[in-house]
């Protein structure tokens, strides 16, 4: 048998093989059906991110704090970053940081600084990577129920202060959760 006949024989073989690993796929999984199985999730646009980040700024600015900020989607990838003037350059990664914080646990980081102080056996979270950072200053961004960023703010003198620049930019593209009560 020639080069030619040998190829097309595996290619019969091949396509035989193909076809009856396909037989074994179900039907739900072919098609349109597939495609209603797949999850749908929210996406922070990067509009409502820049939005949130400039109020969050300005109410700082106002207030003569120096800060940095961030905003993270629900995976903790930068979506908008900023160094105020004159703000010290670790803001921006500590800023970076408390987004992810928030996040990741879904709550306020200092809801989070808060159950660490009450519950030492949770205290191992804080080391669970170096992204992770427990000071106030981080919230999620939530619409409908649904977690779809972070906002994080860091360079003012104290978390209660970045909480509130933090929901400055929340209330800018009106999204929940509130800062934590007692702040």
């Amino acid at each position: 048998m020639n080069r030619i006949g040998r190829m097309r024989r595996e290619f019969c073989r091949w396509s035989v093989g193909l076809s009856m690993l396909a037989s074994l796929v179900p039907a739900s999984l072919t098609g349109a059906k597939a495609a209603d199985e797949l999850p749908t999730e929210s996406v922070l646009p990067v509009s409502l991110a820049m939005r949130a980040l400039q109020a969050s700024l300005a109410r700082c600015e106002k207030e003569g704090h120096r800060i940095g900020i961030s905003i993270v989607d629900r995976s903790g990838v930068v979506r908008a970053v900023a160094r105020g003037d004159g703000a010290p350059p670790h803001t921006i990664d500590s800023s970076r940081k408390k987004a992810y914080t928030a996040v990741g646990f879904r709550r306020s980081t200092t809801d989070i600084v808060a159950m660490l102080s009450e519950t030492p056996a949770l205290r191992g979270l804080q080391d669970m990577n170096e992204e992770v950072l427990a000071l106030g200053g981080g919230l999620p961004i939530v619409f409908a129920g649904e977690v779809v960023g972070g906002i994080g703010v860091a360079g003012a003198p104290g978390g209660h202060l970045d909480d509130a620049c933090a929901q400055a930019g929340l209330d800018a593209i009106e999204a929940l959760p509130k800062v934590p009560s007692g702040n």
